[in-house]
């Protein structure tokens, strides 16, 4: 199976034999968004004085080590936890685009902060159970280093609840799930092939969940080559990963059936929004579900995935509602 209808290719291969050697070069980059360096943990619970933390390895459901921290709720554990994931090409920690290259050269050279975000968390009361998806952070190599989108990361969110499950202690918990743009599709994904292992989950937290296609058309077009969609389609079976088409939140959100808190970038300089996550949103089988909107900014890295950590009230408020 290629991924792609005969059609496509055949434009695929004409674009290979036509293009530019620059153009080319610039569609193989793009490419590589799903072979990224990994990010490292530029900072841990400690920094924000979070205490009773540890590390731990949990397998995920091929076997692939997922390397996480535990952080109990502030004054010790409560029975409410949430399992917090990461997105593309991040990890547990967040994104150290303000470290230099290579992360500064990747969409914004910017520091992204998960760990404040575990902060508001466990001073509201929840334990954090957080993970660096394959490939990712401190976790296993898996699938030739390349990241599926979901179509292999799904695999780590089910390990992950098969933990939670089988633990003498997490298991009697009251879950709730923060999964974000891989994480989201990943869960989704997670959701759809499992729904028995999510019956019991609370509520999930949504963020920035995207469809790849848009990624592309976005991001090619700023470079001139939004005409190689095929071409960038091909490039990325080449590297032993997934059409643009396969990589999408919207493919799996009609199985999501839990209350879902979505927030999204309204002019996102990296998707083709509101359409993009609209049509996630719309897609999502939930009968309680919310989209809000971060405005007066095109930045997805600076302003949407710190969103939470600079503004915890309304996630906090909705996770209330369905964990109290």
């Amino acid at each position: 199976m290629t991924g792609i209808s005969k059609e496509r290719m055949q434009r695929a291969l004409e674009q290979e034999r036509t293009i530019s050697a620059e153009d080319h070069a610039k569609v193989k980059a793009l490419a590589g968004m799903v072979k990224m360096p990994r990010s490292f943990l530029f900072k841990n619970p400690d920094a924000y004085g979070m205490e009773g933390w540890h590390d731990l390895s949990i397998p995920s459901d091929d076997g692939t080590p997922l390397e996480a921290w535990y952080i109990p709720a502030k004054g010790g554990e409560s029975n409410k936890l949430v399992i917090f994931n990461h997105a593309l090409p991040m990890c547990r920690a967040g994104y150290p685009g303000h470290m230099g290259a290579p992360w500064a050269n990747f969409i914004e050279p910017v520091e992204i902060d998960f760990v404040i975000q575990y902060k508001h968390l466990t001073d509201a009361g929840y334990n954090v159970l957080t993970y660096d998806f394959r490939n990712h952070g401190q976790s296993g190599a898996a699938n030739g280093g390349v990241c599926g989108v979901g179509q292999w990361e799904w695999r780590d969110c089910v390990g992950v609840k098969k933990f939670v499950d089988a633990h003498p202690r997490l298991s009697k918990m009251d879950v709730a799930l923060f999964s974000q743009c891989l994480g989201g599709v990943s869960q989704y994904a997670a959701i759809t092939k499992h729904p028995e292992l999510f019956e019991n989950v609370k509520c999930l937290l949504s963020p920035l969940v995207p469809n790849m296609t848009s990624v592309f058309a976005k991001l090619s077009g700023y470079q001139g080559i939004a005409q190689y969609q095929e071409l960038i389609d091909l490039e990325l079976l080449k590297l032993g990963g997934f059409a643009a088409a396969d990589m999408s939140g919207r493919l799996w959100a009609p199985n999501v059936k839990l209350p879902v808190f979505m927030w999204q970038v309204l002019d996102d300089a990296v998707i083709n929004n509101p359409s993009d996550a609209e049509s996630t949103f719309d897609a999502l089988a939930s009968n309680h579900k919310e989209l809000h909107w971060i405005e007066g900014t095109t930045k997805r890295f600076e302003d949407g995935y710190n969103w939470f950590g600079r503004h915890p009230e309304k996630v906090l408020s909705y996770l209330a509602k369905y964990m109290n």
